[in-house]
């Protein structure tokens, strides 16, 4: 979908700009699928020089708790592959940062920020395919499920944005589009890393969440940034982590092949919206999220949905 040219345009725009752990999670995943060996192991690295005592890997805000989990996945990999004891130490303190170390709820739901009580849709992106892909699916599923039992609405399918712990209620009871396609993305990221009884409920869930979606698509090929808040402003990165979603369960066979086809309709709206120096136009802009801009986020799903597009339309 996105040609040669398009794909390193965007691609030098995520490289320059400047990143979160969690961009950085998926900054590394981008470079993966690229097949670039030597910027992947630099980045990897550098997120081991910059982990923290407890375990939270290139994590440079010390109120997030969880986001380091999404590069996490890919120090993994590297370690996997490499057999880098330095790797395979700098995962194991993650791991532990996540399945013991991180504040939680008493049924053991991780909390977004220190310092703070509330459950966020995020987090699922950020902490559910690394716990499967280190060989720990039960608590992969159980954080997918204590999320979806605090943020999914029963009604609509939708996710809500944030939960309040000690209030026992929404903090942000909003569809918030960005959200609901963290956690799109995040479990459609999972399920391939899950024994096949789980994979199957999880390939379920990811359905189901992706047809709720859809039915708030706009005529222009997006979504809002509140997914049903016709009125207010569209976010290109909503479609571009909905296309990841469809087009990774297409392309590895748990999706129907009309979901490749949904999927590369979606990619097709936001390559439209790619600018001149290989920016993502109209998304919630970094660092704030407060308004139409650009992001690191953006670019890399974007980027994302291609290589998940050339998966599934490979012969």
């Amino acid at each position: 979908m996105l040609d040669p040219d398009t794909r390193r345009r965007v691609l030098d725009c995520l490289l320059v700009a400047q990143r979160h752990s969690w961009d950085q999670g998926l900054t590394a995943a981008v470079l993966d699928e690229a097949g670039a060996a030597g910027p992947l192991r630099a980045l990897v690295d550098d997120a081991v020089a910059r982990q923290r005592a407890d375990g939270r890997l290139a994590e440079l805000d010390p109120a997030c708790a969880v986001n380091s989990g999404a590069v996490g996945e890919l120090v993994h990999a590297l370690a996997v592959r490499t057999g880098d004891p330095a790797l395979t130490a700098a995962v194991a303190g993650q791991r532990a940062w996540l399945t013991s170390g991180a504040p939680r709820a008493a049924d053991g739901t991780l909390f977004h920020l220190l310092g703070s009580r509330q459950v966020w849709s995020d987090t699922v992106y950020m902490v559910v395919p690394f716990l499967a892909a280190v060989g720990e699916p039960a608590a992969a599923l159980a954080q997918l499920a204590g999320h979806r039992a605090r943020l999914r609405h029963p009604g609509t399918g939708l996710w809500a944005a944030r939960w309040d712990e000690d209030a026992v209620a929404l903090a942000d009871a909003r569809p918030w589009g960005t959200g609901n396609g963290w956690v799109a993305a995040g479990a459609a990221r999972t399920v391939g890393r899950l024994p096949a009884d789980d994979a199957r409920v999880v390939a379920v869930q990811v359905r189901e969440l992706l047809d709720v979606c859809l039915a708030h698509r706009r005529p222009d090929g997006l979504f809002g940034d509140v997914l049903d808040d016709p009125a207010g402003p569209a976010d290109t990165n909503v479609a571009a982590m909905l296309a990841t979603a469809a087009l990774t369960g297409a392309a590895e066979g748990w999706l129907p092949p009309s979901y490749g086809a949904t999927g590369e309709s979606l990619l097709g709206a936001v390559a439209a919206r790619v600018d001149e120096l290989g920016r993502v136009t109209g998304a919630s802009a970094a660092p704030h999220f407060d308004r139409p801009g650009s992001s690191p986020e953006a670019q890399a799903f974007l980027l994302l949905a291609d290589a998940a597009h050339r998966r599934w339309r490979a012969p």
